[in-house]
């Protein structure tokens, strides 16, 4: 496996782009399957922090918005506090077929987080991209879902 590529996870919701949206986007919905966000805004420069980890270790995660298109993609800067490396988490959705009962139609979620490789999991074996792997899928593949169905 090439290190160097970003990891990637797409899930298909039985909702639509908007209840997505402002799934990934509103800081009220964000505490409830994401992280506990002081203060989020999906605007390109906003800076906002969190802490994640595990039982042993807590790391601060630095964060800046760079790109919002607004219902269909978010991008922001993931750095931890103290270390070197500069990752970037991308939020892309895209519509599924529309049944034709009219019922809300699916959304496919794309995420993308390009840039492990700067991270130095040689001194933080937390960083390895395995464990990024094993986060997203329960994050995206898990607690998104739920969240999102016990939405509808």
């Amino acid at each position: 496996m090439n290190t160097n590529t970003a990891f990637i996870i797409e899930r298909v919701y039985n909702t639509s782009i908007e209840k997505v949206w402002k799934a990934i986007s509103d800081k009220a919905a964000m505490k409830k399957w994401y992280f506990d966000l002081a203060e989020f805004k999906p605007e390109v420069g906003f800076e906002f922090q969190f802490y994640g980890g595990d039982e042993k270790k807590q790391w601060l995660h630095l964060c800046k918005v760079t790109e919002v298109v607004a219902g269909k993609k978010l991008t922001y800067s993931w750095q931890y506090d103290g270390y070197p490396g500069i990752s970037y988490v991308t939020f892309e959705l895209f519509p599924e077929e529309n049944p034709p009962d009219g019922r809300t139609g699916k959304t496919r979620l794309k995420l993308t987080h390009a840039g492990l490789e700067s991270f130095p999991v040689d001194t933080v074996p937390e960083f390895k991209k395995e464990n990024f792997t094993e986060g997203w899928t329960d994050i995206i593949g898990r607690s998104l879902k739920e969240f999102l169905e016990k939405a509808e």
